[in-house]
């Protein structure tokens, strides 16, 4: 690979595609703005969240509000003009609005993510660069998973060296947020083997994306197809990727964290659901000698199971969070591992608790609730869909490993 770290960001600047939108974004300077910000559209995102997922209503004017209310800038480092929040604010904002709209809440993860990773890996260029494009309003998707190879983990996408140049050949799945972003981080095999992360904007020639996610939950994800047939990419916008596991770095507890925050959105979202439904229109059981449903006995203990459920998974993410500024901020063996392992806990929780508030949801508010017009069993088919991108029954054997035996966790993006 060619050395890039001399590339001035004038040089970047001659390969933005010119019809990259213009937009005009908010400058949110804290966490506390962060926040703010978040609950504002998570009001709005709410309303026809329903009918968004019923009919598959691609999300085109909600992203555009998203990103101009400046919070898909909000972890560029302060330094670089952003607001540098911590990984706790990040995990909430997402969980926000992923109680809102659960595929809201999840587009912008891999954008996010791959933020972190110009942080951690790109060179002083590339992040003067990229990170003012985010603060412009760019979004960046995802082109990393594969279907086909022997694990999630394999890639075969083949980065070809092209004079001064490459050209990127394969197919991915699973490309969420690809859809509705400007740049593409695409996951590369070099003719070593060694994995790096191109920034192929979308516009390129030879990229086609394909929408043919067709997954029964996060319906407007854009989770689909992306075709790279001998596509250019400049050298300058290839960042080191397999590095950022090969050392230690808080890259993969940060990518699992935004996963747990996602679930925990989508957890908070049929806990609310089946509240205002038991409320407002189930029937008390027959038996139970009460006037309303709201007011039988056992109804009120699943209730009551299921918030302390959460409130446990809310306290577990927000501890993870803690642990991964602290893996940022001083990344060792030690200090990486042991936000994994608190990542992994909370992911165990979050999981545990989306599936369980969509299913519960039914039970509790009654035959009603099946209505197709209420649409409410999407907070199970969105939690089922997202907490299988990686087998939460493996984060067990992870934090079990780790405290009885002292065995660090692997590194890599699924743990």
């Amino acid at each position: 690979m060619p050395n890039s770290a001399a590339v001035s960001a004038s040089n970047f600047a001659t390969n933005i595609d010119k019809r990259l939108p213009q937009r005009i974004v908010a400058r949110i300077r804290n966490d506390g703005d962060a926040l703010v910000a978040a609950h504002k559209l998570a009001l709005d995102f709410s309303v026809e969240a329903a009918l968004r997922d019923q009919q598959r209503r691609l999300p085109w004017d909600e992203l555009e509000r998203y990103v101009s209310s400046g919070l898909w800038a909000i972890s560029v480092p302060q330094e670089y003009g952003g607001a540098g929040v911590s990984n706790v604010t990040l995990a909430e904002v997402i969980a926000i609005i992923s109680s809102a709209d659960g595929s809201l809440g999840q587009i912008p993860q891999n954008h996010f993510y791959a933020i972190e990773l110009l942080r951690i890996n790109g060179t002083a260029s590339q992040k003067k660069f990229f990170f003012e494009r985010v603060l412009q309003g760019d979004r960046f998707g995802n082109a990393l998973a594969e279907i086909g190879t022997r694990t999630s983990q394999e890639r075969k996408t083949q980065l070809i060296a092209d004079g001064k140049s490459f050209r990127i050949n394969g197919r991915k799945f699973y490309a969420t947020g690809t859809l509705y972003a400007e740049w593409i981080p695409t996951s590369v095999i070099d003719h070593a083997g060694v994995q790096h992360l191109a920034f192929v904007p979308k516009s390129a020639d030879g990229l086609t994306i394909i929408d043919d996610w067709s997954g029964f939950g996060q319906r407007t994800t854009g989770s689909g197809s992306v075709v790279l047939d001998n596509v250019a990419v400049d050298a300058n916008h290839i960042v080191p990727f397999q590095a950022a596991f090969e050392t230690p770095t808080h890259a993969g507890p940060f990518a699992q964290l935004l996963h747990a925050a996602i679930d925990l959105g989508l957890a908070r979202a049929a806990l609310t659901d089946v509240i205002g439904f038991v409320r407002s229109r189930s029937r008390p059981w027959v038996d139970s000698g009460v006037e309303r449903a709201s007011e039988d006995p056992l109804t009120i203990h699943e209730i009551g199971n299921l918030t302390i459920q959460l409130h446990g998974a809310e306290a577990l993410v927000e501890r993870a969070g803690r642990w991964v500024d602290q893996a940022a901020a001083h990344p060792d063996e030690e200090s990486v591992a042991a936000a994994s392992i608190a990542v992994a806990e909370a992911r165990v929780l979050t999981t545990d608790i989306a599936l369980l508030a969509g299913s519960k949801l039914f039970e509790l508010a009654g035959a009603q609730s099946t209505l197709a017009e209420h649409n409410l069993d999407r907070h199970w088919r969105n939690a089922r869909t997202h907490t299988l991108h990686d087998p939460v029954r493996w984060k067990y054997f992870a934090v079990g490993n780790y405290y009885l035996n002292g065995k660090k966790p692997p590194r890599h993006g699924a743990i």
